[in-house]
């Protein structure tokens, strides 16, 4: 396994967050973790990270990264595009993505300018003014600049219209046809279970369910929490 979490707990202050979460990606694999806003999904996305304290074993391409320093990852190949997308508003398009690539000493942005022409129009324009959806593929241009192996995606539909949502789905599977391992966080539950191989369901900070994304679909549980059947 590429990623392996076992007995992942988050507290904040007396409040656990995240409780005892096992779960667990292949290379090459699209895994979405799905639930309710406030069911702990972005928590345990960050405790993979080093972002918040943890308990509990994270092994990343078989090294135990629980503790790590969290500026280390990117040259391990892990890479998270935080919820809010996270990008330098005061930068630019281009000097966004020099960021990403500078885990790496720099790197080209051609082959992400091919993949989101609409950045290259706007390479020279400050990060800020950009459009939601533009912002959103910008974040993700970044990531990919850093070469991932794995990347984890927190709500990158979030705020965004529905057509947009259409398109940021479709290059997330383009992302992963190519070979980049994804864990995915969102909120939309059957766009994020149509596109993926396998998922997770989490309520109050615990997996209820995991199995294939087409069985989950069917599931009358999920169909009737969030799929609004």
């Amino acid at each position: 396994m590429l990623l392996e979490v076992k007995g992942l707990e988050v507290r904040y202050g007396g409040i656990r967050a995240v409780s005892g979460v096992n779960l667990e990606v292949a290379e090459g694999e699209l895994v979405c973790l799905i639930g309710a806003n406030g069911a702990g999904k972005t928590s345990t996305l960050k405790a993979i990270c080093g972002l918040v304290p943890a308990s509990g074993a994270v092994r990343y391409a078989g090294e135990d990264i629980a503790g790590a320093p969290v500026h280390t990852l990117p040259r391990k190949g892990l890479v998270m595009v935080p919820e809010g997308r996270g990008i330098f508003a005061q930068l630019t398009v281009a000097e966004n993505l020099d960021m990403g690539a500078y885990a790496h000493g720099g790197g080209d942005p051609g082959p992400q300018f091919e993949r989101f022409p609409r950045l290259r129009e706007r390479r020279h324009q400050v990060a800020g003014t950009l459009s939601g959806g533009e912002q959103q593929m910008l974040a993700l241009a970044r990531a990919l600049m850093t070469r991932p192996r794995l990347l984890l995606l927190d709500e990158p539909s979030m705020g965004l219209a529905p057509m947009m949502v259409t398109r940021i789905f479709d290059i997330v599977q383009d992302i992963a046809r190519q070979g980049v391992t994804i864990l995915l966080v969102e909120q939309n539950a059957r766009l994020a279970l149509e596109i993926s191989r396998r998922g997770y369901v989490m309520e109050s900070g615990a997996i209820v369910l995991a199995d294939e994304s087409s069985r989950l679909l069917a599931n009358d549980r999920v169909r009737e929490a969030y799929l609004g059947e």
